[in-house]
């Protein structure tokens, strides 16, 4: 059986009954290699030095979970939340409450969809503006699941279909050069993002079904330090909060200026630390809640790395598009059906869609040439089966994220809460919008 298969399907079931998702990475690696026909030391080999892959990353969440906490001592999410739950306060019930339950919602899908594009810190404001929201949330009985399908929905469809910020990186640099790179040398740039376009509707339609279906009714969570919604009297210093802004635009003009988010998330919290927000001899502590908060993402992140390079070593992605070609005859929807499929198994493993379209552009492209399907619909597809496995798989960023938040106060479980909600609601409409694509563009 191919080793990308059972990898992938270890690591899931692993993930599915608690298993710590590092563990379940590693070893699943470890089986999937062995399983290909690779000696233990290559194996292992392949892990660790696919493991300096993440370490960008890994230092990257590091230092934007410490500007989140440096971000947090100036006290702009005290405000924020404190005003909320003044206007909650004696609230139970009624067109209000219901009114401001979706106007968070509309809050958290904005923040979310211009960390993306318009203020791309991808899932850093996560950490900062959860947490102290998670009273309001109580208090509304939002249900987390509805909240994290609200999050993922905005970490992911906006590079999918929108050429700015991470979708320019995604559509433009990942997406586009690779399609030329194995072929498609005709297609333009704007013909991207409207191939994409279809795939994005599928997403929107998990949303609404979420929103509006699954988990519209109300969730009781526990009482905790976090959800406390008493009304308190918060201070607020007008000189750290000028700083706080101040740190802010810091940190996004140095990350756009010089592409990195380690840089940027240094500049803001220096300008934090010279602005008297955070004290020289606190700058340690500050450091290590901020490495604490987003630690476990570093590390999943990482060893997600290493699991990528085992199964690029293994070849099991050339192999199972190889018997799918084999297979399928001349079926065109078949054959689009099982590249989509394919694509969510490689996507779910490596937790990526960035880095999954290297890996099957490769392939897919003369595939979909050979089986007539045109430029746009080639597009789609590429796209498609990249994008899917971002949401629903446990060492992506797009879930990581919102359990970094809402998991604040230990009620909000990983893959229960958000892995297998998101999969859900989203993996099986943008396979069914990106097969759709693929016949019609």
């Amino acid at each position: 059986m191919n080793p990308v298969i059972i990898s992938v399907c270890i690591m899931l079931l692993l993930a599915l009954i608690r298993v710590n998702v590092v563990v379940a990475l590693t070893f699943s690696a470890i089986v999937g290699g062995l399983m290909s026909g690779m000696s233990i030391t290559d194996t292992v080999a392949a892990f660790e030095g696919g493991l300096g892959g993440g370490a960008t990353i890994a230092l990257s969440y590091a230092m934007l979970g410490t500007f989140a906490v440096a971000i947090s001592r100036s006290g702009i999410t005290d405000l924020l939340a404190q005003s909320v739950i003044k206007r909650l306060h004696g609230k139970e019930h009624g067109a209000a409450t219901t009114g401001l339950k979706y106007g968070v919602l509309v809050v958290f899908l904005l923040m979310a969809v211009s960390s993306q594009n318009i203020i791309p810190v991808h899932i850093a404001f996560i950490p900062i503006l959860i947490p102290p929201l998670l009273g309001v949330l109580a208090k509304l009985k939002l249900d987390r699941r509805l909240v994290a399908c609200v999050l993922t929905f905005g970490l992911i469809t906006p590079y999918m279909v929108l050429p700015v910020g991470f979708g320019g990186i995604f559509l433009h640099n990942i997406l586009l050069k690779n399609l030329r790179d194995n072929g498609l040398t005709d297609i333009t740039a704007s013909q991207v993002p409207m191939a994409m376009l279809l795939p994005g509707l599928g997403m929107v339609a998990g949303l609404l079904i979420a929103v509006f279906i699954s988990y519209r009714k109300p969730r009781h969570y526990h009482e905790t330090e976090f959800t406390q919604t008493e009304p308190k009297v918060v201070t607020i210093n007008k000189r750290h909060i000028l700083v706080a802004i101040i740190g802010i635009i810091a940190a996004l003009s140095v990350q756009l200026l010089t592409g990195s988010m380690i840089i940027g998330a240094l500049a803001g919290f220096m300008v934090f630390t010279f602005g008297g927000v955070i004290a020289w001899k606190e700058t340690h502590d500050v450091f290590n809640q901020g490495v604490h908060m987003m630690a476990m993402i570093g590390f999943i992140m990482i060893a997600a790395a290493g699991f990528a390079a085992v199964m690029k070593d293994t070849g099991g992605v050339e192999t199972l598009v190889q018997a799918v070609s084999t297979n399928i005859g001349d079926n065109k929807p078949l054959a689009a059906l099982l590249m989509l499929v394919v694509g969510l198994l490689v996507t779910m493993g490596i937790g990526s869609s960035f880095s999954t379209i290297p890996i099957i552009a490769t392939i897919y492209v003369p595939l979909a040439l050979a089986f007539g399907f045109s430029p746009m619909a080639t597009i789609a597809l590429v796209g498609t089966a990249a994008a899917l496995g971002d949401a629903g798989s446990p060492a992506s960023d797009s879930t990581l994220g919102p359990t970094s938040g809402l998991n604040a106060d230990g009620q909000h479980e990983h893959i229960w809460n958000t892995v297998v909600p998101t999969f859900l609601h989203y993996n099986i409409p943008l396979i069914i919008a990106g097969w759709i694509a693929a016949m019609v563009l």
